[in-house]
């Protein structure tokens, strides 16, 4: 199991995972993996995943009108070292996980994949580019990247893919 400190506010630790970290720990998960919480099945928490970061590029779109004191306050937990909680529930989600998109769980890695590297290759091209998340509303580069990183550590720890590290190291390093 992968040990990853958990600081949202070091831009490197961010990167590393989301880069590289992610993609190692999702090597050992299995088809028939069972979560410590929640419904998801192995592969559709990875397509999950790759949800997410079709929203950060652009490539799925959903508007809502977020107003910006909401906005505002719940930006601020992409600024905190506080993990998602464990039992989080999405408002936009069904208690069912949709159907699955690809035909295997090593597929959907390999979409994930792919995913990670168009989010970055999109901000490297646009850094001011801006796309909305359902429920932080319009995100730059960096707000996506701070998103992703606890969405992710998230669902890897939902999996027992990761231990958690220590939090606030070097804090506000960015």
């Amino acid at each position: 199991m992968m040990t990853v400190p958990f600081t949202v506010n070091n831009r490197e630790v961010r990167r590393n995972f989301l880069r590289q970290g992610m993609m190692e720990a999702l090597c050992s998960l299995t088809g028939q993996a069972v979560p410590l919480w929640g419904r998801f099945t192995a592969q559709h928490m990875v397509e999950h995943l790759l949800w997410t970061f079709k929203f950060s590029t652009g490539d799925l779109n959903i508007h809502r009108d977020v107003p910006p004191p909401v906005a505002e306050r719940m930006r601020k937990f992409l600024y905190d070292d506080r993990p998602t909680p464990r039992e989080f529930k999405n408002p936009l989600l069904s208690e069912i996980p949709p159907p699955l998109t690809f035909a295997s769980l090593v597929e959907s890695k390999s979409a994930l994949q792919r995913g990670v590297n168009r989010f970055f290759d999109v901000y490297e091209k646009s850094p001011t580019a801006t796309y909305d998340h359902p429920l932080f509303g319009p995100l730059d580069g960096e707000e996506w990247e701070r998103a992703l990183f606890k969405h992710c550590y998230h669902h890897l720890m939902q999996f027992g893919l990761l231990e958690e590290g220590e939090r606030n190291i070097e804090k506000n390093r960015e």
